[in-house]
């Protein structure tokens, strides 16, 4: 990575609707003042939820690529990305955004300034104080003709300034591959990955050589009707669902509801995809919320101590009375499979991805979300499973 200020002055801009044909992996772009902000839900689904954590993490562009073929030996992007500054717990690294070239990872880098968000945790209070667009660039790119990818921050808004290289840009040809779209939830966008090609769906979708349309939202894994639309009307070659965290840690609604809900939102789906592979995927392990129902909540022993983890608060005696736990959420899940006559529906145990004995060797580090290694092991057994020659999402 080269610092902006040295950049030649006769580079090729790229912006408006121009840039807008890169990108890949979005739902929609708006139209801002700075340039352009990927969405990873469309307008119409943002409008029929208000909610400010689904509003926070559906603009954070988890699988959001800028993607195109060119000569050049220099590529910039400019943007605003929004910083996130959490009260009382450890500053947060700065958003990486990575380059892939021709499907090899060929640098990475952050940028600079932008919009800082301030969020109370105990309170959801946020304040946000704007700020500066900034670059990222690359130099000493090969000359030959080459496919360019440059990953956007899992974990950070990022309003699309401008691309600028020293040869021009032309988008990649559509269909080249098949498409898998994932919806989950925050370990699905990337929590606690330490890169946006480092996120276990990532890491899945490089192994099995498709493009991937995340729809991981953090928190908001909720069996939303609006979410199973999207689904539905989003061109997929393989679909796949990671289900259950969230409607424990959010104390969300009882196993009354939790079986029907799972039903509609794969009745809405196969309205538009029939036939299409669709894995079912179960939570991975969490041993604080696998007999304790949630909501999960901030330690303050913790916050208080510079660090940042969560506890459950609910109590396991209310498990009888309907409350959901994973291991409640697992056995549903089983029953929902069995209940429906769909040869192309699988389900997949999420503790075959992440179990007992990946904890005792690597703990969740804020007891919800995997680091860095655990992403990659993770993405690395789905892709095993997934796409191996007798897997659900074998090719052919």
């Amino acid at each position: 990575m080269e610092h902006p200020m040295n950049a030649p002055a006769d580079l090729t801009t790229t912006t408006g609707d121009a840039l807008a044909a890169l990108v890949r992996g979005a739902g929609d772009l708006e139209p801002t003042a700075r340039g352009l902000l990927p969405h990873r839900l469309p307008a119409w689904a943002r409008a029929q939820c208000p909610d400010g954590q689904l509003a926070l993490v559906e603009a954070q562009p988890s699988g959001v690529r800028v993607a195109f073929a060119t000569t050049a030996t220099r590529v910039e992007l400019e943007a605003v990305p929004t910083k996130r500054v959490y009260a009382g717990a450890p500053p947060r690294p700065d958003g990486v955004y990575d380059l892939v070239v021709d499907g090899v990872p060929a640098g990475r880098g952050s940028v600079p300034g932008g919009d800082v968000m301030t969020v109370d945790l105990m309170t959801g209070a946020a304040a946000v104080e704007p700020g500066p667009s900034g670059t990222v660039c690359w130099s000493d790119l090969p000359g030959a003709t080459k496919h360019v990818e440059v990953w956007l921050p899992h974990d950070e808004r990022t309003e699309l300034v401008a691309l600028r290289t020293d040869a021009p840009v032309v988008p990649l040809p559509d269909h080249a591959r098949r498409t898998w779209v994932h919806h989950g939830s925050s370990i699905s966008q990337g929590s606690g990955a330490a890169t946006p090609t480092g996120t276990w769906p990532a890491v899945a979708a490089a192994l099995g050589g498709v493009d991937l349309v995340n729809v991981g939202l953090g928190g908001s894994a909720l069996l939303d009707p609006f979410v199973g639309r999207v689904l539905r009307d989003t061109p997929a070659d393989l679909l796949s669902l990671k289900l259950g965290i969230n409607v424990v840690n959010t104390d969300l609604m009882r196993r009354r509801a939790f079986g029907p809900a799972v039903h509609g939102l794969l009745d809405t789906i196969r309205e538009g995809h029939p036939d299409t592979p669709l894995l079912l995927v179960s939570p991975v392990l969490c041993p604080i919320h696998e007999t304790t129902p949630g909501p999960s909540v901030p330690d303050p022993e913790a916050l208080a101590a510079g660090s940042l983890a969560f506890s459950a608060a609910g109590d396991p005696a209310e498990v009888a009375a309907g409350k959901l736990t994973l291991a409640v959420v697992r056995d549903e899940l089983a029953t929902v499979v069995a209940q429906r006559a769909d040869d192309h529906l699988v389900l997949l145990d999420g503790r075959d991805l992440y179990g007992e004995a990946d904890h005792e060797r690597l703990p969740l580090p804020d007891r919800l979300h995997p680091d860095a290694a655990t992403h990659r092991l993770i993405g690395e057994r789905f892709a095993a499973y997934a796409f191996a020659d007798a897997g659900p999402f074998a090719a052919g």
